[in-house]
């Protein structure tokens, strides 16, 4: 295969992120890719909207790239994979992977892990496959990064007994960005990412970090589920278990809205009682609004206190790497993780990149590699 056109598909509850990118093999073993077009369903199974399943929006997407003057292209035997984000691959799946109906299978166990992401997941994976039958697809999982932990860092101090049962252990998640930025800040660097010491931080509404030693990560913050880590836009991140039960008899409260004021109500959101927008916060912590600065306070230290970690962990570090949303745009928040992060290093060459993050353009580079094998 010496070029072709792959579709990214991002499936959601009641939505459907789309990529197109051109994918050509270079004459160095490597390949170029160029995005053709990108779009997005939304609303599906509104009441108010015409698009009723996830089929249906798989059919208006392909209608989109084929029909009208903005069609980009012919017809759909230019598209030779479609890439699919799946969330959650548990303990299976270590790599992106062609898929078949055993792979089906097992991402249908994982329902259980990632119920609000894997169950859309795959209806955008049985749309494309109603749709069209006869080109591959392949499945391109959050977690599959993080599949290199080593046992110290993804068992939990539980009785060893629930991670034998039902897999209860750190999966971590944000693999694909994690990994995308990695390999730019190696080739920012000019350096063989195989030698590279790296912190990459994924910082937006949900946030994670990660240490990426010689190309493999080797802890992240989230774990189980993306609640654990950081402080977030509306997640709580790390706090005392026994606080959940002392809450839940307090509060006279289920496990049901407990897990929505750990999700939803806390975090950014929670401690400044304003947004989980850092924009909005750090407006409000400059006018003097104490919870706004309270909350700028925990999210920054938290961060740090990670980092900090992570360069123990890791014996050292080569560079910090900041992408997603609040990474990529709020210098503010970069500059002061970093002020005196890196004092007490005898080198203190350390890089601090910002890397736009393009998981889209990961789960091409993946998918392209797994069709050409």
């Amino acid at each position: 295969m010496t070029s072709c056109k792959i579709l990214v598909i991002n499936s959601g509850s009641s939505s459907i992120k789309y990529r197109l990118f051109r994918a050509s093999k270079n004459g160095g073993g490597g390949a170029r890719f160029a995005l053709v077009t990108k779009g997005l369903i939304e609303k599906i199974g509104h009441k108010d909207s015409n698009v009723h399943d996830h089929k249906e929006g798989i059919q208006l997407l392909l209608n989109t790239l084929t029909q009208g003057q903005g069609a980009k292209i012919k017809d759909l035997s230019e598209i030779c994979a479609i890439g699919h984000r799946i969330v959650h691959g548990g303990v299976t799946f270590k790599k992106p992977t062609l898929i078949t109906s055993e792979v089906m299978a097992k991402i249908r166990e994982c329902f259980e892990l990632a119920p609000l992401h894997n169950p859309a997941n795959y209806a955008g994976v049985e749309a494309c496959q109603a749709i069209l039958p006869n080109v591959k697809q392949v499945a391109v999982f959050d977690t599959a990064f993080h599949q290199s932990l080593p046992e110290h860092a993804y068992i939990y101090g539980l009785p060893y007994e629930y991670y034998e049962k039902y897999n209860l252990r750190k999966f971590g998640f944000h693999g694909t960005s994690h990994q995308y930025v990695a390999h730019e800040a190696a080739r920012i660097l000019e350096r063989p990412l195989r030698k590279l010491k790296l912190i990459t931080c994924h910082l937006g509404n949900g946030c994670s970090i990660a240490a990426v030693k010689h190309g493999q990560s080797i802890d992240t913050s989230m774990g189980f589920t993306p609640l654990e880590g950081l402080v977030m836009g509306t997640r709580c991140g790390d706090i005392d278990p026994a606080s959940v039960i002392f809450l839940a008899e307090k509060e006279k409260i289920s496990l049901e809205e407990i897990d929505r004021v750990l999700n939803y109500k806390s975090g950014l959101k929670g401690v400044s009682g304003l947004s989980n927008d850092m924009r909005e916060i750090w407006e409000a912590a400059k006018e003097g609004h104490h919870r706004a600065k309270l909350a700028f306070d925990i999210f920054t230290y938290r961060i740090k206190k990670y980092i900090g970690s992570y360069i123990a962990a890791m014996g050292g570090v080569d560079a910090i790497v900041f992408t997603a949303g609040i990474g990529e745009n709020e210098a503010h928040v970069r500059n002061r993780i970093t002020k005196g992060l890196f004092d007490f290093l005898d080198d203190k060459k350390v890089r601090v990149l910002v890397v736009p993050t393009n998981e889209e353009l990961m789960i091409a580079k993946q998918t392209f590699h797994v069709v050409s094998l």
